[in-house]
C-alpha cells in the first residue's frame, strides 16, 4: 500500500482528464487551480478550439477558460502528454446502440489507452454514467490487461458519478454534491479529498463502487419515470380536452405533489441512463417493468406532437401535405448548444412523413453540428412567422420568449414548454 500512501499527499497529484466535453472541460479548469492538470481529446479539432480561448458547449466560459490556460492548464490530443501524470479521470462519453444497449466502445477504449501507460501507484477514476459492476467487471480487466499490472495492488480505481446539467449556470460543477468512491477503502479516501478540495458543496463517500454507479443510474431513471408519468397523463388529457398543465397547477397545490411537467426528454443523460441500468437488470435475472415502461412514453412523444399538430392544422382546414411548419428549437434543452438525443427530430421525422415542409430555427445549436448529426438544415434566421402554416415551440430558449405569437384562423401555434398565454396558443402539450 505504499504507492497509494503517497498518492493521499494531494500536492503530489498530477491529473490528467481524458475528454473535454460538457464534463470533462468543467473538471479541467476546476482541478487546474490547485493541481498540475492536463486535459486529453482525441478529437484534435476540439482542442485546438480550447486552446484558441472558445468552448463551443458553453460550459465554461472564454473569460474563465482562458485565465486557465494562463495559469497553466494543458490542453493536448497527444497521449504522452498525460503519461507522467498519476490520477487519470475519465470522462468520455457512453451512449447507447441502435437497439438500446449500453454502447462500452468509448470507455473500452480509454481503458485501454489508459493501460498502456498506467504506472504503479495510479489512480484511475471513471465518471462516466454505468450500470452497477462496469467499472470493476468491465474497464478494470481492460486496464489489467493493457498494462500488465493488478489491480488494487499496483493500480486503484475509483468512481465518481458526473452531475453535469449543460446549460445550467447556477447548478455548476462546484455547486453540486459529488458522490465518490474507491476500489479500497484507503483509496476511497483519497478519491473523496481529491474532489472535496474543489466542489464547495460537499462529497458523499459511497462504501463500494457499485454503489456510485448504481446512484447516477437511478437518478436520472427517477427523473424518467416521473417524466413519463406526466406525459401519460398529457395524453390522456389530450383525449379528454383537457389542459394539462391547468390540471398539474390544480394538483401541485397540495404540499407533496411532485410538479413535474410534460416535454420531449432527450439529453445524454435521462434518455440513455435507464437502459443501462435495464441492461444490467436483466444481467442478473429481472425484467425492468416500470423502467422500460416509462422510456416507451417518452420515446413516443415526438410523434404524438407531430400527430396533434396535424389535427390541429386540419381543424382549421389547412392542407396538410406542403403545409410550411417552423419548430423553433432543436437542441435538447433551452438555452444550451447541446443536441444530443434530443427528440425533437422525431418530430421533424413525422410531419416529413406527412408530406409537410418543415423548417428548423434554434439560435443556440451549431448548424453544421446539427447538419452532421440530425441531417437537417438549420435556418439562420426568421423573419416571417406569418408565412408559417403552424409554428411548434419547441425549445424555451430565452430568445423565444418574448416573441410575439397569436394563433389566427390561418395559422396554428402549439407550445411544448407552457412560455405564452394560453389564449394566444391553440393547444399546449
Amino acid at each position: 500500500m505504499h504507492q497509494i500512501k503517497k498518492m493521499q499527499r494531494l500536492k503530489d497529484s498530477k491529473i490528467a482528464i481524458i475528454g473535454l466535453g460538457y464534463v470533462g472541460l468543467p473538471l479541467a479548469v476546476e482541478f487546474s487551480k490547485k493541481y498540475s492538470t492536463i486535459g486529453f481529446d482525441i478529437n484534435k479539432s476540439r482542442v485546438n478550439e480550447l486552446n484558441n480561448g472558445a468552448d463551443s458547449t458553453l460550459e465554461v466560459d472564454d473569460k474563465a477558460l482562458k485565465l486557465a490556460l494562463d495559469n497553466g492548464l494543458i490542453l493536448s490530443d497527444n497521449l504522452e502528454s498525460i503519461s507522467p501524470c498519476n490520477v487519470y479521470i475519465v470522462t468520455v462519453p457512453t451512449p447507447i446502440d441502435d437497439n438500446k444497449e449500453p454502447d462500452l466502445q468509448p470507455l473500452k477504449k480509454a481503458s485501454k489507452m489508459l493501460g498502456a501507460i498506467l504506472e504503479k501507484g495510479d489512480v484511475v477514476i471513471y465518471e462516466s454514467t454505468t450500470y452497477p459492476g462496469c467499472t470493476e467487471e468491465f474497464c478494470v480487466p481492460i486496464l489489467e490487461s493493457s498494462s500488465q499490472l493488478n489491480f488494487n495492488k499496483d493500480f486503484y480505481c475509483g468512481y465518481s458519478p458526473e452531475r453535469i446539467n449543460p446549460g445550467d449556470k447556477k447548478n455548476t460543477l462546484t455547486k453540486i454534491v459529488k458522490v465518490t468512491s474507491g476500489s479500497n477503502p484507503e483509496v476511497g479516501l483519497f478519491v473523496d479529498s481529491l474532489y472535496k478540495s474543489i466542489i464547495d458543496a460537499g462529497t458523499h463517500l459511497a462504501p463500494s463502487i457499485a454503489v456510485a454507479e448504481a446512484s447516477k443510474a437511478i437518478e436520472n431513471a427517477q427523473r424518467d419515470v416521473n417524466i413519463s408519468f406526466v406525459n401519460e397523463l398529457s395524453l390522456i388529457f389530450d383525449r379528454l380536452h383537457l389542459d394539462t398543465r391547468e390540471v398539474l397547477d390544480a394538483a401541485s397545490t397540495k404540499w407533496n405533489f411532485l410538479n413535474y411537467t410534460p416535454g420531449l426528454v432527450g439529453g445524454h443523460c435521462i434518455g440513455v441512463d435507464p437502459y443501462y441500468l435495464a441492461h444490467k437488470a436483466k444481467m442478473v435475472g429481472y425484467e425492468p417493468q416500470v423502467i422500460l415502461s416509462g422510456r416507451r412514453v417518452n420515446d413516443s412523444m415526438g410523434i404524438h406532437v407531430a400527430n396533434t399538430l396535424t389535427k390541429l392544422l386540419i381543424s382549421k382546414d389547412i392542407p396538410i401535405k406542403k403545409s410550411k411548419v417552423l419548430i423553433l428549437g432543436i437542441t435538447f434543452k433551452e438555452n444550451c448548444p447541446d443536441i444530443r438525443n434530443t427528440k425533437i427530430i422525431d418530430v421533424v421525422n413525422e410531419l416529413k412523413e406527412f408530406g409537410v415542409d418543415v423548417d428548423v430555427y434554434d439560435p443556440n445549436a451549431n448548424p453544421s453540428e446539427v447538419k452532421k448529426v440530425l441531417g437537417i438544415p438549420l435556418l439562420t434566421e426568421i423573419n416571417d412567422l406569418q408565412s408559417y402554416d403552424g409554428i411548434i415551440l419547441a425549445v424555451a430558449h430565452k430568445e423565444f420568449t418574448s416573441l410575439n405569437l397569436k394563433s389566427s384562423k390561418n395559422q396554428v401555434i402549439y407550445d411544448l414548454k407552457g412560455i405564452y398565454p394560453k389564449q394566444n396558443i391553440d393547444k399546449r402539450l
